[in-house]
């Protein structure tokens, strides 16, 4: 299937262009001109979905199901399309393109068997007690239902798995929820194809065509207008601190506030404990350098810091991940604002107090090369900067005294993706002392491994305490990330009449 941009917003099941026009900038390939969405676009798409959801959000299970799997069909017939413009635009490979297209479609499908199941209803039956003394009880019933229109906002990391139907338009769609997408500005070729698999999906599902717009480019007054229209009832968003935190903002000064679901990163630190690095610190390091560049460091759970108690063997370590970097070419970011943001990140971290340089590179306009740093325990307890996040392929290792500064550093720690330990049997004693620090500060603790990569799944928790998402108690990922779109109705002494199939499970 060979496909051609033609720049427009899929705004209720109709292709529309707009008064201004911006061009995409590819790593490599051809430019395209896409129309510039507005608040007008924005409206129009949040009028559409409300009206969607009066039937969209009471649809069956099955009904639902079988949508996602449409969508999940239609975006792998236009799989080589897809890969093609993808790898334009973001400059990822091929290779990586493929593989989180299968993402995609496994999340929708994911989600399909999981609303199928019954089971995120969380169905709750108090049976009535009309004989109780004093008071009898009446039936009482629990379901969870959807909340209405979502905004989601397309990430620049993730073209597909993170966008336009990835994992929380998926999780939305699932719950019954009208979606309205703000395409992301690097790949607005990929965020059209794709809508162009979900309207086909629309059409040969017989949806309201309401249940699903994007509206591409525009400037922050289109951010604004989605998350505080009247309509949107939540937001996903995966994203930088700084954006997402302005973004949470608007949803909690809105006159109704919102629930805002922001990803925005994190260091995702790893301990390492002395006797897993005594008996293969060096495996550690050169492990630690490969998950540090994949994908030129461009994964929000990227390790960025390893913390490790000062002495020969953290040594071997260090010269380990160094020898291993140094092998490491320059890759092409997925922006050049994220290849700039990488270089003023570099930069801080270098003139930083008390920071050694172990291996420098040179980077050059969107390509990225990786850094490794080093600091003591006490230089990264006074400075609060350490702890920020460098999106790219740099490391920053943490010499700590001992044990006792080793707990102090992930005491003060805030809030992470996700917290790692390299242990052997021997640390055991130390690992579970520091198991319920890791806890408080991450989402996901991981053990001999390495955070990069996040399997779909439905134990799986990406998110965790502020500033690493806005909302501890949810994931992004995950089928426990339909929960984000849902509320509880309690119903009490429903007519047998009224009573919906979802108490049918």
């Amino acid at each position: 299937m060979k496909f051609e941009p033609h720049g427009k917003h899929l705004v209720a099941g109709n292709w529309i262009a707009g008064e201004n026009v911006f061009a995409s900038s590819p790593a490599h390939g051809p430019s395209h001109q896409f129309s510039v969405g507005t608040p007008s676009h924005v409206d129009a798409a949040c009028q559409a979905a409300e009206e969607a959801f009066w039937t969209f959000g009471y649809s069956s299970r099955a009904e639902r199901a079988a949508f996602l799997n449409v969508i999940a069909d239609e975006i792998e017939a236009r799989a080589e399309a897809i890969t093609e413009i993808g790898s334009q635009e973001s400059g990822l490979p091929e290779a990586r393109l493929m593989g989180e297209r299968g993402r995609t479609v496994g999340q929708l499908r994911l989600f399909a068997n999981h609303i199928l199941q019954g089971d995120y209803l969380d169905v709750r039956h108090d049976l009535a007690l009309p004989d109780r003394a004093p008071v009898p009880r009446p039936d009482i019933k629990l379901v969870q239902r959807p909340i209405g229109p979502v905004a989601v906002f397309g990430a620049s990391n993730f073209p597909l798995a993170f966008s336009t139907a990835g994992g929380d338009t998926a999780a939305a769609l699932a719950a019954g929820c009208p979606v309205v997408v703000k395409g992301h500005s690097a790949h607005p070729g990929t965020g059209e194809i794709i809508a162009e698999a979900v309207c086909a999906a629309i059409q040969k599902c017989d949806v309201h065509p309401g249940v699903f717009s994007l509206i591409q480019g525009g400037k922050r007054d289109v951010g604004t207008s989605l998350v505080q229209h009247s309509l949107i009832n939540a937001v996903g968003f995966t994203g930088s601190l700084a954006g997402g935190r302005a973004l949470f903002d608007l949803c909690a000064q809105r006159p109704n506030p919102i629930p805002f679901f922001g990803e925005l990163g994190s260091v995702n630190p790893m301990f390492l404990l002395p006797g897993a690095v005594a008996s293969r610190g060096v495996q550690i390091g050169t492990g630690w350098a490969a998950s540090l560049t994949m994908g030129a460091g461009q994964f929000c759970t990227n390790p960025g810091v390893a913390v490790v108690i000062d002495g020969p063997e953290a040594e071997a370590f260090v010269q380990s991940a160094k020898s291993a970097l140094e092998a490491v070419s320059s890759q092409v970011m997925l922006t050049d604002g994220i290849a700039d943001a990488y270089r003023a990140g570099q930069s801080r971290v270098a003139n930083s107090d008390g920071v050694e340089e172990i291996f420098s590179s040179q980077c050059a306009d969107r390509s990225a090369s990786p850094f490794l740093y080093e600091t003591t325990g006490d230089q990264w307890l006074r400075n609060g900067n350490l702890a920020e996040e460098v999106f790219g392929p740099l490391g920053l290792v943490v010499r700590v005294q001992d044990i006792a500064q080793m707990k102090e550093v992930a005491l003060a720690l805030e809030g992470q993706l996700t917290c790692t330990a390299h242990m052997d049997e021997a640390d055991s004693d130390l690992a579970k002392c520091l198991l319920p620090i890791f806890e408080r500060k991450a989402g996901r603790v991981l053990f001999n491994g390495f955070p990069t990569g996040v399997e779909v799944c439905d134990a799986m928790v990406h998110g965790g305490p502020y500033p690493a998402s806005t909302n501890f108690g949810a994931t992004s990922v995950g089928t426990l990330s339909i929960r984000r779109f849902l509320r509880p109705v309690c119903l009490q002494d429903l007519p047998a009449a009224l009573l919906p199939d979802d108490f049918e499970k």
